[in-house]
């Protein structure tokens, strides 16, 4: 019978026959898959995901969320962290260190297959609108692979602990409780945020930390020192649009901080840091380093439509 006969066609797609859109992500998901990692512990619930960013010696090293290692360190099973690879090689994990303020972490371990290394991106260079890839291991399927696009930028994310975490990405590729720590690329496979979980009963809002200049420095300081230090302000900060000239938007000033002490109110915005420019809090963040700390630097405010210079002696931000 012919409905026999249709029943028995092959249905099978060759990738030379998949729309522009489904061989972009494919394509993605080949090159960037080999990259990803879950991260976990024995016999155990939970963990996240991670990327492969470096290898020396042998060694990979790997960037995740810092709140997937702080929930592990919560159950006291830090110390059995391992990662499994896409292959399925399981290998034990040491921790190099760890920054809540930007939800990042970097692990290393031996891998037990050839690691590949993810391309960086940068997330300075997305639009609204731009094609996004996650992968991760989501509800603990290893290698799921979601597309989206980016539904906004430079979002202030409230995450574990009530911190505020600045200028994230908003897409709508579905993210859930595993896929923490996992990349988000573009369509040329590069990776442009480190995708974060941390909100609970969200459809359709994804969010990830993004791949920048702030990113670098972070991710450097944990490779190298295993903290970061960073220097503090006081101030809650949202990047003004290009449009409206840019800069860093004061939301509002702690007590009794170093903000407070130089004038800084709700409403300035900064605009230059020393011979700076601050273009937006990415700017902002990436200048906040060691080396500023006690010294007396110069910042560029406007306030009002008017320009002003106002000294501030930043101190060490210490976790409370």
């Amino acid at each position: 019978m012919k409905i026999f006969e249709n029943l028995s066609a092959s249905s099978r797609v060759e990738p030379a026959e998949l729309d522009p859109y489904s061989r972009t992500v494919r394509e993605v998901a080949r090159k960037l898959e080999p990259a990803v990692v879950a991260l976990g512990v024995p016999g155990g619930r939970g963990g996240g995901s991670g990327v492969i960013l470096g290898l020396d010696e042998g060694a990979a090293t790997a960037v995740t969320n810092s709140h997937v290692v702080q929930g592990l360190r919560a159950r006291g099973r830090a110390e059995e962290l391992s990662v499994v690879q896409s292959g399925g090689g399981t290998a034990p994990a040491e921790v190099l260190g760890f920054d809540p303020p930007s939800d990042l972490a970097v692990v290393r371990f031996s891998p037990e297959e050839e690691p590949v290394v993810a391309e960086l991106g940068d997330a300075d260079n997305l639009v609204v609108g731009q094609l996004v890839v996650a992968i991760g291991s989501p509800l603990g399927f290893q290698s799921t692979v979601t597309a989206g696009v980016v539904s906004a930028l430079g979002r202030t994310l409230r995450g574990e602990g009530r911190r505020l975490i600045e200028n994230v990405i908003q897409t709508d590729a579905a993210i859930n409780p595993g896929n923490s720590g996992g990349p988000l690329a573009d369509a040329n496979g590069r990776v442009v945020g480190i995708n974060t979980a941390i909100i609970g009963g969200a459809q359709g809002i994804g969010f990830a930390i993004p791949v920048s200049a702030a990113f670098r420095r972070v991710v450097f300081s944990l490779v190298t020192e295993g903290r970061v230090l960073r220097a503090y302000l006081g101030v809650m900060v949202q990047s003004q649009p290009a449009g409206a000239g840019g800069g860093a938007r004061v939301e509002s000033v702690a007590t009794n901080s170093p903000a407070e002490r130089a004038g800084l109110r709700p409403g300035d915005v900064i605009v230059g840091f020393e011979d700076h420019p601050v273009r937006n809090t990415d700017d902002l963040l990436s200048l906040l380093d060691g080396s500023v700390i006690g010294s007396d630097v110069q910042i560029r405010v406007l306030r009002r439509g008017k320009e002003l210079s106002l000294s501030i002696r930043p101190r060490e931000y210490r976790e409370e």
